[in-house]
This record gives C-alpha cells, structure tokens and sequence, in this order.
C-alpha cells in the first residue's frame, strides 16, 4: 500500500506517516482526490449495475458475462498502467 500511495496519493502518505494515534478513521488525511478516487469505484459499480441489467435482458447472461470479463481486463491492464490519477479513475470506470 505504501508504494501505491507514494506514487499517486503523496500527500496522503505523508499524513499517513505522520499520524501516530490510529483511534480515528474519519477525516483522517483531509484529500479530495483520494475521495474522488474512492467515489469514482461506487459510481462505476452503479452504472456496471444499471447497464448490465439492460445488457442482460437483450443478450442474455453469457454474451454480459463475456462482456464484463473484457472490460474489466481492460480496466485492469490500464490501472496497471497507471501513471497518475486521472488514468486510476478511468481504469476504475471501464
């Protein structure tokens, strides 16, 4: 996790680092693009649920399976690929 955070969230990091009591959770390191981040995984799994449900329906579960199996490769390949942010949310998204 420390990696991850360096290279996208430094700020965060370096809050991490410096916080020594762990008793509260929340507000913690005061980032918005870590919520922005974190908000963007239940926008994509609202709008994956809303658009398989139609897909489901018209195809049928086997071409919705496959179709879901492909663009979270996509998506995986491209978080992997990773080189800032805005690509993280994007990759989230597909």
């Amino acid at each position: 996790m420390a990696p991850f955070l360096k290279e996208f969230f430094p700020d965060v990091y370096k809050k991490q680092s410096e916080i020594k009591d762990s008793s509260n959770q929340y507000c913690k390191f005061n980032s918005a693009t870590l919520t922005m981040f974190t908000s963007s995984l239940y926008l994509a799994a609202l709008l994956a649920s809303c658009v398989a449900s139609y897909i489901t329906k018209a195809w049928g579960r086997k071409i919705s399976m496959l179709t879901g199996g492909i663009t979270f490769c996509v998506g995986a390949l491209l978080n992997g690929a990773a080189l800032s942010v805005w690509m993280l949310i994007v990759g989230v998204d597909l």
